[in-house]
């Protein structure tokens, strides 16, 4: 068997040509030690199973040997000499690693297992050095060859790294009592807000009740078909926390340009439509209006990022700078599908897909802030009844993977009935226009509801219902006989309101 020997030891040359000729970082020594321990110590695969995989061990050998314990711990059978030298046998690996006596060699070297913990630990650091090393190799080798784009291979590179961090991530488990301590302190700061909640106000009383607002950590899919009003409502939410709450917010904008969303947020703000502040045809009194409500946003902690094809790295890269430099709290990206994973490969757009939502819930537990992620849906809501509900969205409507559902916290859509059936009232001759229900369908930690509110699409903005007296009255009401409404006398739409309301089927010429 001490033949086999050299055939083993003669791999090492091989292995350190792929650095350069220089030594790699390992420890056969360690290697060793770790090895023994599991055939030696009952419980010392639970230890380290998490911990190491056959990779990390520098020596050829020491990885089938390791592959076999693997075996033998997953079928739940015991480790020690004789059943990961019979494992070996039946993998074909035994005369490969050395024979009977390489592995009996390693128990013998082995005193005590108390200390595999920590030295799996360091093997598996001296792993992970070698990856960086041969990552950052094949890097420098892709640089020095200018037929490469460097914006590609800026991409490829943070998409390498990402992956060796992940597969690396490591969290050791909490005793309870210091989470307990948290909880406390976290309950303790919500009673002593006025407004009782222990999240990010959004200014939408309705929904802040039902959620406690934004809470820290979450990933929170706002949902719907083009024309719904998305980037209204995040807009109009967005205008709520920075002006009014003082919350600074960041906004990553993959569809429109920040002087578009600007533009949008001028509209919102000073109530002036669209099309006169494309136009700029302004009347003297709405340039009053203007330019005494535009000082709201002037010094508002709101910062747009409007990076085209934007990638999952260069995001994180960014959020996590606004936090650090601009103590950002709350995260809004519109929208998720057109995002990408830029120098990581895929076998689908779905799977990809489902990474992009995986890495938006990493970030917001990583940055402990909520974080928001437009999302669209697929045609499927179109090809239902064309009765007000049947065009409700649902969660098995979410586009292009099911994994948004899953990592998410939270799963809304926005709804607007008016918009299918072309008028302002139902059936039943309920008034509905400006309804928008915003549809809280996934709800990890509270309730899932209906919350109304208007949408006023004339200026991209969401209220709450209740913030319009004359039309919230008007929407209990109904319909003549002849199909106008009634705003005769004592009705509240008198007064110069009615002309708010648009025409039946009439759509803003902002895409929403």
């Amino acid at each position: 068997m001490e033949q086999n020997r050299p055939r083993y030891q003669r791999r090492q040359p091989q292995a350190a040509a792929d650095f350069g000729g220089r030594i790699p970082p390992r420890d056969k020594d360690l290697e060793e030690a770790v090895l023994g321990a599991l055939m030696l110590e009952k419980d010392a695969y639970t230890i380290v199973c998490d911990i190491l995989k056959p990779e990390c061990f520098y020596e050829p050998a020491h990885r089938k040997i390791y592959e076999s314990i693997q075996h033998l711990g997953a079928a739940q059978k015991p480790i020690d000499m004789l059943t990961v030298t019979e494992q070996l046998r039946l993998d074909g690996y035994l005369d490969e690693v050395g024979g009977p006596v390489y592995v009996s060699e390693l128990t013998s070297r082995v005193l005590s297992g108390a200390n595999v913990e920590y030295h799996a630990r360091i093997v598996a650091q001296k792993y992970l050095a070698r990856e960086l090393i041969s990552f950052a190799g094949d890097i420098e080798r892709q640089a020095y060859d200018e037929s490469n784009d460097v914006d590609d291979l800026l991409q490829e590179a943070e998409g390498r790294l990402f992956e060796i961090s992940q597969r690396n991530v490591k969290k050791d488990v909490t005793q309870i009592d210091p989470v307990i301590g948290q909880a406390i302190m976290q309950i303790q700061a919500s009673s002593n807000r006025t407004s009782g909640l222990s999240g990010l106000e959004t200014g939408y009383h309705d929904l802040d009740k039902l959620t406690s607002g934004w809470q820290s950590s979450d990933l929170i899919i706002i949902a719907a078909r083009p024309a719904m009003g998305k980037t209204a409502f995040v807009l109009s939410m967005a205008k709520n926390m920075a002006v009014n709450y003082n919350t600074p917010i960041a906004i990553f904008s993959l569809e429109m340009s920040n002087l578009q969303l600007v533009n949008r947020l001028i509209s919102n703000v000073c109530e002036l439509r669209g099309e006169k502040i494309k136009s700029g045809q302004l009347t003297p009194m709405e340039w009053d209006q203007l330019m005494s409500r535009i000082k709201q946003l002037y010094g508002a902690p709101l910062f747009i990022d409007d990076t085209p094809s934007l990638s999952i790295f260069e995001l994180r890269t960014k959020a996590r700078r606004l936090v650090r430099e601009h103590n950002v709290k709350f995260i809004i990206i519109d929208y998720l599908q057109l995002m990408n994973a830029s120098g990581m490969k895929f076998g689908s757009r779905e799977q990809e897909v489902s990474m992009i939502s995986r890495s938006l819930k990493q970030l917001a537990k990583e940055l402990n802030i909520p974080v928001v992620a437009l999302s669209q849906l697929n045609r499927s809501v179109e090809s239902r009844g064309d009765s007000k509900d049947g065009k409700r969205p649902q969660l098995s409507d979410l586009r292009e993977s099911g994994a948004i559902e899953q990592d998410a916290d939270i799963v809304c859509f926005i709804h607007r009935p008016e918009y299918y059936l072309h008028s302002e009232y139902d059936a039943e001759n309920n008034y509905i226009g400006g309804l928008a229900e915003f549809i809280v369908a996934k709800h990890r930690s509270g309730s899932v509801d209906d919350v109304k509110m208007r949408f006023r699409k004339e200026f991209a903005r969401f209220e709450n219902w209740d913030e319009s007296p004359a039309i919230a009255t008007a929407s209990v009401g109904s319909r003549l006989n002849d199909g106008t409404a009634d705003i005769g006398a004592g009705n509240p739409l008198t007064g110069g309101t009615a002309d708010f309301l648009s025409a039946p089927g009439e759509e803003s010429e902002a895409p929403f």
